[in-house]
């Protein structure tokens, strides 16, 4: 009987020996970022700048996945129907994880329950920038313009439902404006256009204006923030040019996939923290315009249901009509 039992209990060590031999402490191979834009805006550049300082605490490459369209629908989708197993995260944003929920009918995925939130990482403020033909120098001017032509004037968003487009749209209800969109795939390809002259505005984050509006590219005429900007003081705010209560942060922090284990949210947390604290990482953001902000998991869950809340408000003042 002895003899017996050993010779069951082989494979079952064996078993146990080859689990050991594999099991890798997480993570064991590169882990995918997407970004549910192109190539060239902010949300492309903050992505960038978190998969690099990722690669370097976690020893492994975090490969950048841009995949761009339906305001940041498919990317976001995409990583919703990814494995939860720690190795896809998505870069959510002001516009696909707080305005779209009240922009779409039917969205492929709930931003609650199909993502696990690791953590905010920073704040952009927004600056209202126009193409240098438009005869405009001021808040004020552009709002007169555009009341004395109701529909003629144009500007761009990086598409239906994102934070470009609902920032124009809560412009107009403030100023009681009429200024028709062109809906691009992205801020990259919006402020391309911008600067080509194919469109005359926007209200869009600074690092994708940054660079064209210290070329003279593009005229900056506010910032949508509570103060003045470290990078542009000269530029006064909306509030102080006679748009009281237009302040709009564009926010940016990446989620996994649902049911993505507690240990693994916890671990890319603490490293979300550990960077946000990095005075290389802290120099970079400020350069972009970018504020950090940090915060648990259960921080970022309880800030995405308040922005879900705020501009479903917004887009039924506005009467933006669900897609």
């Amino acid at each position: 009987m002895k003899s017996i039992s050993r010779f069951y209990l082989y494979p079952f060590a064996f078993c146990l020996g080859m689990a050991a031999a594999t099991a890798q402490p997480y993570p064991a191979k590169p882990i995918r970022l997407v970004i549910p834009f192109p190539p060239g805006g902010s949300t492309d550049l903050v992505g960038r700048l978190i998969g690099q300082q990722f690669t370097e605490a976690m020893g492994q490459q975090v490969v950048i996945d841009n995949r761009g369209g339906a305001g940041g629908n498919i990317g976001v989708e995409y990583a919703a129907r990814s494995a939860p197993d720690g190795y896809t995260m998505v870069l959510g944003h002001i516009g696909t994880f707080g305005s779209g929920p009240s922009l779409y009918v039917k969205l492929p995925f709930d931003p609650i329950r199909d993502f696990a939130p690791i953590g905010l990482f920073g704040g952009v403020s927004n600056l209202a920038v126009v193409h240098p033909s438009l005869p405009v120098k001021t808040i004020k001017e552009l709002i007169a313009l555009a009341r004395a032509r109701p529909g003629h004037l144009n500007y761009g968003s990086a598409g239906i439902g994102s934070a470009s487009h609902l920032q124009v749209e809560y412009f107009k209800l403030l100023t009681r404006t009429d200024i028709t969109q062109i809906p691009y795939k992205g801020t990259g390809p919006l402020v391309t256009e911008l600067v080509a002259g194919q469109t005359q505005l926007t209200i869009t984050g600074i690092p994708g204006l940054l660079g064209q509006v210290k070329a003279g590219r593009l005229r900056p005429l506010a910032a949508a923030s509570e103060r003045r900007l470290p990078l542009f003081p000269e530029i006064p705010t909306a509030i102080e040019a006679g748009v009281p209560g237009f302040v709009i942060t564009t926010w940016y922090g990446p989620l996994a996939p649902a049911k993505t284990p507690g240990e693994i949210i916890a671990r890319l947390n603490g490293e979300l923290q550990k960077m946000l604290q990095k005075r290389e990482v802290l120099d970079r953001l400020a350069n972009e315009g970018i504020e950090p902000m940090g915060g648990t998991p259960e921080q970022y869950a309880a800030h995405i249901k308040g922005e879900i809340e705020r501009w479903g408000k917004v887009i039924k003042a506005a009467g933006i009509k669900p897609q």
